[in-house]
């Protein structure tokens, strides 16, 4: 999740400013870069458990370890150590210690692979001699809740008790799961809404493709992707679909309205979290919220407003495709490559638009279902994911080969998946029926990262 802003700045004056606000972040197409952004499991290599924050071998120590060898500048919260930055990437930790790299803005999906490698390099540099192991899947496969360490972060307190009594499986996605995501620009307000649409229409093959979570406290679970169950049974003020971005009239405003309504978490003052659970926005802009009577928010109390709506797709000044698991590294590799193929060349993303622009609301929610619980070998409303997906990656890769650099070979673990029909989750679900006779800690090596 993101290093909190700082909560400076002057009032605002309207809400036409907070439209305003994300149309600044369009850019001409010669400017759109890409931020990928990683989540993964680390664990105590000796006894298998959750990495603990604290302690000889600990995600302090870890990122003590990258600071002094690495040049990574310090980022504390009530004099805890939480995250690390360095240029225009960073490194923070998730509810349950999952570590997280969000990678700096780069040209091509080439420069996000390499920026992968060196990070993953310089996290068992120092990891290794301290006995820490790291693996990418979607959701712990062993541990249980009550197992999990709690990161010594204010607005994680707060979103716990809220998750606790929101949904059913809010704890469960801030403690034990990991996903990978991709940032990507936009040139307009049109831009954006048809690059909105085809994400969040598409979202169900990433989810299928990328499914890597069949386990769960120590036993198969019934789906392919435990974390896509998880977000279903979340919060349904802030995560989901959005019907709303396929209805004429959508664009920045219309976005800005629905955030507006979603429940606030916080507010962030002088570098610590206020209690605005439940709270208004729309208040906040009146001077009425009751965590914070007579004041008004700034942009940066905005910028962490959308931090805390998790559709499938989320625009802030970017939009983030968050629909996948996280995997092994050409899993990792393979998320931007297939996002920016189908989102950088306008004849392949008007062309993606076809592929779905067929679609109602009810097939959209039945891919997301079955991607979920099948992964390709899933089906709603008539369409198969399988062919879906065939045919969207396909489009990846035609508009990979028409930026001339290569990144098609980044596809290689999608275009194995949709030949075969199996994805990461079914051929650990057949390990583990085989060759791991019934051990999930195997896992950890299969899944190495």
């Amino acid at each position: 999740m993101s290093i909190p802003q700082s909560g400076g700045g002057a009032p605002i004056g309207s809400v036409a400013e907070l439209a305003a606000y994300m149309e600044a972040g369009c850019k001409p197409r010669a400017a759109w870069r890409l931020g990928t952004e990683h989540e993964k499991f680390g664990y105590v290599r000796a006894t298998g458990a959750p990495l603990p924050y604290d302690g000889p071998a600990s995600l302090r120590a870890l990122m003590e370890g990258l600071a002094l060898r690495f040049g990574w500048e310090r980022v504390t919260e009530a004099g805890a150590l939480i995250g690390l930055r360095r240029g225009r990437a960073n490194i923070s930790l998730e509810p349950g210690g999952q570590f997280e790299l969000s990678g700096a803005p780069l040209a091509s999906v080439n420069e996000t692979a390499a920026e992968l490698d060196a990070h993953l390099a310089e996290v068992h540099a120092v990891a290794d001699p301290l006995g820490i192991g790291f693996f990418g899947a979607g959701a712990a496969p062993v541990w249980t809740h009550g197992q999990m360490p709690v990161m010594p972060k204010g607005r994680y307190r707060l979103m716990t008790d809220y998750m606790g009594r929101v949904g059913t499986h809010g704890t469960q996605m801030m403690y034990r799961t990991c996903t990978t995501q991709v940032n990507l620009d936009y040139a307009s307000e049109a831009d954006m809404t048809l690059k909105l649409r085809v994400a969040l229409a598409l979202q169900p093959v990433a989810t299928a493709l990328f499914a890597a979570s069949p386990f769960f406290e120590g036993r198969p679970n019934g789906h392919r992707s435990w974390r896509s169950r998880i977000w279903r049974g979340l919060d349904d003020a802030r995560t989901g679909l959005l019907p709303f971005a396929f209805e004429d009239g959508m664009g920045f405003e219309r976005y800005v309205d629905w955030v507006l309504d979603v429940p606030m978490y916080f507010v962030y003052r002088g570098g610590r979290y206020i209690d605005a659970l439940g709270q208004s926005f729309r208040d906040f802009l009146d001077g009425r919220l009751p965590a914070l009577p007579g004041e008004r928010p700034t942009m940066s109390d905005w910028a962490d407003h959308l931090t805390t709506v998790f559709p499938e797709a989320r625009v802030k000044q970017y939009i983030e495709m968050r629909g996948a698991d996280c995997g092994t590294a050409p899993w990792v590799r393979a998320l931007p490559a297939f996002w920016v193929g189908l989102m950088y060349d306008r004849g392949t993303l008007e062309a993606a638009w076809d592929l779905v622009r067929g679609f109602d609301d009810a097939t959209r929610a039945g891919l997301r279902v079955a991607a979920s619980e099948r992964a390709l070998a899933g089906e709603a409303g008539g369409v198969r994911l399988r062919d879906l997906a065939e045919r969207a990656v396909e489009l990846g890769v035609a508009g990979l080969t028409a930026r001339g650099l290569g990144e098609e070979a980044h596809l290689s673990p999608l275009r194995h998946a949709v030949a075969t029909g199996r994805v990461q989750a079914d051929d650990w679900l057949e390990a583990w029926q085989g060759d791991w006779g019934g051990d999930l800690t195997r896992l950890y090596a299969a899944a190495a990262l």
